[in-house]
Protein backbone atom coordinates (compact mmCIF):
# COMPACT_ATOMS: atom_id res chain seq x y z
CA UNK A 1 0.00 0.00 0.00
CA UNK A 2 2.97 2.17 0.92
CA UNK A 3 4.53 1.73 -1.97
CA UNK A 4 1.81 2.08 -4.34
CA UNK A 5 1.42 6.08 -2.74
CA UNK A 6 5.37 6.58 -3.42
CA UNK A 7 4.15 5.77 -6.94
CA UNK A 8 1.12 7.81 -6.86
CA UNK A 9 3.18 11.01 -4.91
CA UNK A 10 5.95 11.02 -7.13
CA UNK A 11 3.76 11.09 -10.37
CA UNK A 12 1.17 13.98 -8.55
CA UNK A 13 4.72 15.67 -8.02
CA UNK A 14 5.95 15.40 -11.35
CA UNK A 15 2.81 16.83 -12.78
CA UNK A 16 3.33 20.32 -10.32
CA UNK A 17 6.42 20.71 -10.73
CA UNK A 18 5.55 20.94 -14.77
CA UNK A 19 3.13 23.67 -13.74
CA UNK A 20 4.94 26.69 -13.23
CA UNK A 21 3.06 28.03 -9.74
CA UNK A 22 5.11 31.37 -8.77
CA UNK A 23 3.29 33.12 -5.69
CA UNK A 24 -0.21 34.71 -6.99
CA UNK A 25 0.46 32.49 -9.88
CA UNK A 26 -0.28 29.45 -8.90
CA UNK A 27 -4.12 28.68 -10.60
CA UNK A 28 -2.20 25.48 -12.73
CA UNK A 29 -1.50 23.79 -9.83
CA UNK A 30 -4.25 24.58 -7.77
CA UNK A 31 -6.95 22.80 -10.58
CA UNK A 32 -4.36 20.08 -10.91
CA UNK A 33 -4.93 19.45 -7.56
CA UNK A 34 -8.44 20.00 -7.23
CA UNK A 35 -8.56 17.18 -10.37
CA UNK A 36 -6.39 14.92 -8.10
CA UNK A 37 -8.51 14.74 -4.74
CA UNK A 38 -11.68 14.88 -7.32
CA UNK A 39 -10.19 12.13 -9.56
CA UNK A 40 -9.75 9.98 -5.92
CA UNK A 41 -13.13 10.47 -4.83
CA UNK A 42 -12.51 13.03 -2.11
CA UNK A 43 -14.63 15.82 -1.88
CA UNK A 44 -12.58 18.92 -2.41
CA UNK A 45 -12.90 22.79 -2.21
CA UNK A 46 -11.12 25.88 -3.93
CA UNK A 47 -10.97 29.39 -2.63
CA UNK A 48 -8.64 31.50 -4.58
CA UNK A 49 -5.31 29.22 -5.41
CA UNK A 50 -6.19 27.38 -2.39
CA UNK A 51 -7.49 23.54 -2.34
CA UNK A 52 -8.69 21.80 0.51
CA UNK A 53 -10.19 18.54 1.12
CA UNK A 54 -11.80 16.61 4.28
CA UNK A 55 -12.26 13.07 5.36
CA UNK A 56 -15.24 11.14 4.37
CA UNK A 57 -16.18 9.90 8.02
CA UNK A 58 -16.20 13.87 9.25
CA UNK A 59 -17.84 14.00 12.76
CA UNK A 60 -18.39 17.80 14.09
CA UNK A 61 -17.98 16.30 17.54
CA UNK A 62 -14.31 15.66 17.36
CA UNK A 63 -11.25 17.59 17.18
CA UNK A 64 -9.69 18.53 13.75
CA UNK A 65 -6.09 17.84 12.88
CA UNK A 66 -5.21 19.78 9.23
CA UNK A 67 -2.33 18.91 7.43
CA UNK A 68 -0.83 21.41 5.37
CA UNK A 69 1.86 22.38 2.72
CA UNK A 70 1.77 25.07 0.15
CA UNK A 71 2.14 25.00 -3.58
CA UNK A 72 3.40 28.29 -4.61
CA UNK A 73 7.50 27.92 -5.46
CA UNK A 74 9.69 31.43 -5.91
CA UNK A 75 10.87 32.11 -9.27
CA UNK A 76 14.12 30.16 -10.41
CA UNK A 77 17.45 31.35 -9.57
CA UNK A 78 20.04 32.17 -12.06
CA UNK A 79 22.62 29.40 -11.35
CA UNK A 80 20.23 26.75 -12.68
CA UNK A 81 21.91 24.59 -15.05
CA UNK A 82 18.77 21.96 -15.73
CA UNK A 83 15.69 23.38 -17.16
CA UNK A 84 13.28 24.35 -13.51
CA UNK A 85 9.94 22.57 -15.03
CA UNK A 86 11.20 19.36 -16.32
CA UNK A 87 11.14 16.46 -13.18
CA UNK A 88 13.70 14.17 -14.33
CA UNK A 89 14.97 11.73 -11.80
CA UNK A 90 18.36 10.86 -12.03
CA UNK A 91 20.29 8.51 -9.21
CA UNK A 92 17.54 8.95 -6.95
CA UNK A 93 17.43 12.60 -6.88
CA UNK A 94 13.76 14.16 -8.54
CA UNK A 95 14.55 17.35 -9.83
CA UNK A 96 12.59 20.14 -10.79
CA UNK A 97 11.76 24.17 -8.82
CA UNK A 98 9.89 23.37 -5.45
CA UNK A 99 10.29 19.56 -5.16
CA UNK A 100 12.16 20.13 -2.00
CA UNK A 101 10.06 23.67 -1.08
CA UNK A 102 7.66 22.26 -0.74
CA UNK A 103 6.38 19.52 -2.96
CA UNK A 104 7.77 16.90 -1.34
CA UNK A 105 6.32 17.45 1.55
CA UNK A 106 2.78 18.28 0.11
CA UNK A 107 2.31 15.22 -1.57
CA UNK A 108 3.30 13.46 1.09
CA UNK A 109 0.69 14.68 3.22
CA UNK A 110 -1.66 14.55 0.39
CA UNK A 111 -0.87 10.50 0.10
CA UNK A 112 -1.02 10.32 4.42
CA UNK A 113 -4.57 12.02 4.01
CA UNK A 114 -5.36 9.53 1.02
CA UNK A 115 -4.06 6.89 3.48
CA UNK A 116 -6.59 7.54 6.44
CA UNK A 117 -8.75 9.63 4.57
CA UNK A 118 -12.10 6.97 4.15
CA UNK A 119 -11.43 5.17 7.38
CA UNK A 120 -14.26 5.50 9.89
CA UNK A 121 -13.96 5.82 13.90
CA UNK A 122 -10.98 8.10 13.88
CA UNK A 123 -10.47 10.00 17.07
CA UNK A 124 -9.57 12.90 15.07
CA UNK A 125 -10.96 14.46 11.29
CA UNK A 126 -8.44 15.58 9.10
CA UNK A 127 -8.03 18.47 6.62
CA UNK A 128 -5.96 18.35 4.02
CA UNK A 129 -5.12 21.90 2.82
CA UNK A 130 -3.03 22.65 -0.40
CA UNK A 131 -2.23 26.51 0.26
CA UNK A 132 -0.93 29.64 -1.99
CA UNK A 133 1.13 32.36 -1.45
CA UNK A 134 3.29 31.39 1.66
CA UNK A 135 6.79 31.78 0.16
CA UNK A 136 5.73 35.88 0.40
CA UNK A 137 3.90 35.62 3.40
CA UNK A 138 0.68 36.83 1.05
CA UNK A 139 -2.89 37.37 2.33
CA UNK A 140 -4.16 35.23 -0.59
CA UNK A 141 -3.15 31.34 1.53
CA UNK A 142 -3.99 29.68 4.60
CA UNK A 143 -5.51 33.01 5.93
CA UNK A 144 -7.82 33.59 3.50
CA UNK A 145 -9.70 30.16 4.15
CA UNK A 146 -8.88 30.00 7.23
CA UNK A 147 -12.72 30.93 8.48
CA UNK A 148 -13.85 28.40 5.42
CA UNK A 149 -12.20 25.59 6.68
CA UNK A 150 -13.84 23.44 9.65
CA UNK A 151 -12.77 24.19 13.82
CA UNK A 152 -9.12 23.28 14.00
CA UNK A 153 -7.55 22.45 16.83
CA UNK A 154 -3.92 21.48 16.05
CA UNK A 155 -2.08 20.99 13.09
CA UNK A 156 0.72 19.61 10.76
CA UNK A 157 2.86 21.77 8.53
CA UNK A 158 4.32 20.53 5.72
CA UNK A 159 8.11 21.79 5.01
CA UNK A 160 11.75 19.99 4.38
CA UNK A 161 13.02 19.02 7.99
CA UNK A 162 14.34 15.36 6.77
CA UNK A 163 11.07 14.82 8.82
CA UNK A 164 12.83 16.07 11.89
CA UNK A 165 10.06 18.04 14.18
CA UNK A 166 9.81 21.66 14.76
CA UNK A 167 7.80 21.64 17.60
CA UNK A 168 8.63 25.96 17.20
CA UNK A 169 9.13 28.37 15.03
CA UNK A 170 10.49 31.92 14.82
CA UNK A 171 8.24 34.50 13.93
CA UNK A 172 9.01 37.37 11.55
CA UNK A 173 9.34 41.21 12.08
CA UNK A 174 11.05 43.38 8.44
CA UNK A 175 11.07 47.33 9.98
CA UNK A 176 11.62 49.71 7.16
CA UNK A 177 13.61 52.19 8.85
CA UNK A 178 14.44 56.02 7.58
CA UNK A 179 16.79 58.36 9.64
CA UNK A 180 16.60 62.13 8.24
CA UNK A 181 19.23 64.81 7.57
CA UNK A 182 19.69 67.83 5.94
CA UNK A 183 20.71 68.06 1.97
CA UNK A 184 23.56 70.29 1.59
CA UNK A 185 26.85 70.65 -0.78
CA UNK A 186 29.70 68.10 0.21
CA UNK A 187 32.36 70.79 -0.63
CA UNK A 188 31.04 72.93 1.85
CA UNK A 189 30.55 72.68 5.83
CA UNK A 190 26.58 72.43 5.54
CA UNK A 191 23.89 69.87 6.19
CA UNK A 192 23.55 67.28 8.15
CA UNK A 193 24.22 63.30 6.60
CA UNK A 194 20.98 61.20 7.16
CA UNK A 195 23.90 58.36 6.93
CA UNK A 196 25.78 59.27 9.84
CA UNK A 197 22.28 59.69 11.81
CA UNK A 198 21.59 55.95 10.47
CA UNK A 199 25.18 54.52 11.22
CA UNK A 200 24.36 55.36 14.89
CA UNK A 201 20.79 53.26 14.68
CA UNK A 202 22.25 50.25 12.98
CA UNK A 203 25.34 50.09 15.26
CA UNK A 204 22.67 49.52 18.16
CA UNK A 205 20.72 47.03 15.79
CA UNK A 206 23.97 45.25 15.23
CA UNK A 207 24.95 45.14 19.32
CA UNK A 208 21.87 45.07 21.03
CA UNK A 209 20.98 42.05 22.84
CA UNK A 210 17.53 41.35 24.30
CA UNK A 211 17.81 39.64 27.80
CA UNK A 212 15.22 37.21 27.23
CA UNK A 213 15.91 33.58 25.44
CA UNK A 214 13.69 31.08 24.68
CA UNK A 215 14.14 27.91 25.74
CA UNK A 216 13.59 25.92 22.07
CA UNK A 217 14.30 29.24 19.87
CA UNK A 218 17.30 31.26 21.85
CA UNK A 219 17.58 35.09 21.17
CA UNK A 220 16.09 37.25 18.87
CA UNK A 221 17.98 38.31 15.62
CA UNK A 222 18.34 41.35 14.10
CA UNK A 223 19.84 42.01 11.05
CA UNK A 224 20.07 45.00 8.48
CA UNK A 225 19.59 43.95 5.31
CA UNK A 226 19.07 46.64 2.72
CA UNK A 227 20.19 50.14 3.11
CA UNK A 228 19.34 52.93 0.15
CA UNK A 229 20.91 56.79 0.69
CA UNK A 230 22.04 59.53 -1.39
CA UNK A 231 21.12 60.78 -5.15
CA UNK A 232 24.76 62.42 -5.86
CA UNK A 233 28.89 61.83 -4.70
CA UNK A 234 28.56 65.94 -4.13
CA UNK A 235 25.57 66.37 -2.08
CA UNK A 236 24.80 65.59 1.61
CA UNK A 237 22.36 63.02 1.79
CA UNK A 238 18.74 64.46 3.76
CA UNK A 239 17.52 60.56 4.04
CA UNK A 240 19.05 57.48 4.48
CA UNK A 241 16.40 54.51 4.26
CA UNK A 242 17.13 50.78 6.16
CA UNK A 243 15.92 47.98 6.55
CA UNK A 244 16.06 45.17 9.70
CA UNK A 245 15.10 41.35 9.39
CA UNK A 246 14.00 40.76 13.41
CA UNK A 247 13.34 37.30 13.33
CA UNK A 248 11.14 36.69 17.22
CA UNK A 249 11.35 34.26 19.64
CA UNK A 250 8.37 33.28 21.99
CA UNK A 251 10.20 35.23 24.70
CA UNK A 252 8.54 38.31 23.42
CA UNK A 253 5.24 39.66 21.30
CA UNK A 254 6.08 41.17 18.12
CA UNK A 255 4.51 44.52 20.00
CA UNK A 256 7.16 44.32 22.81
CA UNK A 257 10.29 43.82 20.42
CA UNK A 258 8.87 46.69 18.30
CA UNK A 259 8.56 49.06 21.56
CA UNK A 260 12.04 47.98 22.71
CA UNK A 261 13.84 49.25 19.06
CA UNK A 262 11.54 52.49 18.88
CA UNK A 263 12.34 53.39 22.29
CA UNK A 264 16.09 53.05 21.40
CA UNK A 265 16.79 54.04 17.98
CA UNK A 266 16.02 58.04 16.70
CA UNK A 267 14.97 56.77 12.91
CA UNK A 268 11.48 56.53 12.03
CA UNK A 269 10.37 52.95 12.41
CA UNK A 270 7.66 51.42 10.40
CA UNK A 271 6.76 47.67 10.77
CA UNK A 272 5.62 46.12 7.37
CA UNK A 273 3.31 43.40 9.60
CA UNK A 274 2.53 41.90 12.93
CA UNK A 275 0.76 38.67 11.28
CA UNK A 276 4.11 36.44 11.49
CA UNK A 277 4.25 35.50 15.12
CA UNK A 278 6.64 33.10 16.76
CA UNK A 279 4.62 29.68 17.08
CA UNK A 280 4.83 26.90 19.38
CA UNK A 281 3.40 23.78 21.20
CA UNK A 282 3.02 22.09 24.52
CA UNK A 283 6.14 19.13 25.16
CA UNK A 284 2.63 16.92 26.26
CA UNK A 285 0.41 17.71 23.03
CA UNK A 286 -0.36 14.15 21.35
CA UNK A 287 1.99 15.44 18.30
CA UNK A 288 4.66 15.66 20.62
CA UNK A 289 4.33 13.19 22.42
CA UNK A 290 3.64 10.79 19.31
CA UNK A 291 6.74 12.31 17.71
CA UNK A 292 8.95 11.03 20.67
CA UNK A 293 7.90 7.76 20.74
CA UNK A 294 8.89 6.96 16.69
CA UNK A 295 12.07 8.57 17.76
CA UNK A 296 12.17 11.64 15.73
CA UNK A 297 14.30 14.64 16.98
CA UNK A 298 12.65 17.40 17.85
CA UNK A 299 14.17 21.29 17.51
CA UNK A 300 13.11 25.29 17.41
CA UNK A 301 13.34 26.40 13.96
CA UNK A 302 14.77 29.88 12.66
CA UNK A 303 12.97 29.99 9.54
CA UNK A 304 9.25 31.10 8.90
CA UNK A 305 6.56 29.45 6.98
CA UNK A 306 2.84 29.28 7.50
CA UNK A 307 3.13 27.52 10.91
CA UNK A 308 3.30 31.39 11.77
CA UNK A 309 -0.55 32.17 10.27
CA UNK A 310 -1.82 29.12 11.77
CA UNK A 311 -3.44 30.22 15.06
CA UNK A 312 -3.67 26.66 16.96
CA UNK A 313 -0.79 24.37 18.58
CA UNK A 314 1.57 22.91 15.84
CA UNK A 315 4.55 20.69 14.20
CA UNK A 316 6.57 21.56 10.71
CA UNK A 317 7.86 18.93 9.41
CA UNK A 318 8.58 16.78 6.31
CA UNK A 319 10.62 15.37 3.63
CA UNK A 320 13.60 17.17 2.08
CA UNK A 321 16.08 19.38 3.43
CA UNK A 322 15.67 23.55 4.34
CA UNK A 323 19.46 23.42 2.87
CA UNK A 324 18.35 22.80 -0.73
CA UNK A 325 15.09 25.56 -0.53
CA UNK A 326 15.37 28.13 -3.66
CA UNK A 327 18.57 26.67 -4.48
CA UNK A 328 20.05 26.25 -8.45
CA UNK A 329 18.91 22.78 -9.61
CA UNK A 330 16.43 22.27 -6.51
CA UNK A 331 15.82 18.43 -6.25
CA UNK A 332 14.68 15.96 -3.66
CA UNK A 333 15.60 12.65 -2.90
CA UNK A 334 12.55 9.90 -4.14
CA UNK A 335 13.17 7.72 -1.05
CA UNK A 336 13.15 10.82 1.11
CA UNK A 337 9.33 11.05 -0.39
CA UNK A 338 9.24 7.43 0.52
CA UNK A 339 10.46 8.32 4.37
CA UNK A 340 8.09 11.34 4.65
CA UNK A 341 4.83 9.43 3.77
CA UNK A 342 6.23 6.20 6.14
CA UNK A 343 6.72 9.05 8.99
CA UNK A 344 3.68 11.08 8.95
CA UNK A 345 1.50 7.94 8.99
CA UNK A 346 3.71 6.42 11.74
CA UNK A 347 2.80 9.75 13.41
CA UNK A 348 -0.85 10.24 12.60
CA UNK A 349 -1.87 6.18 13.25
CA UNK A 350 -0.36 7.57 17.05
CA UNK A 351 -2.70 10.19 17.50
CA UNK A 352 -6.07 9.37 15.25
CA UNK A 353 -6.02 5.68 15.23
Amino acid sequence: MREHLTFIAIDLLQQLIVAPSFSKEEDKTAGLLMGFFEHHGMKAFRKGNNVWAINEHFDATKPTLLLNSHHDTVKPNPGYTRDPFAPHIVNDKLYGLGSNDAGGPLVSLIMTFFYFSHQPNLKYNLVMAATAEEEISGTGGIELIWNDLPKIDCAIVGEPTLTEIAVAEKGLLVLDCVAKGKAGHAAREEGVNAIYTALKDIEWFRTYSFPKESETLGKVKMSVTVIHAGQAHNQVPAECKFTVDVRATDAYTLEQILETVKQNVSCEVTPRSLRLRPSGIANDHPLVVAGKSIGKKLYGSPTTSDQALIPVPSIKMGPGDSARSHSADEFIYVHEIEDGIDSYIQLLSKVIE
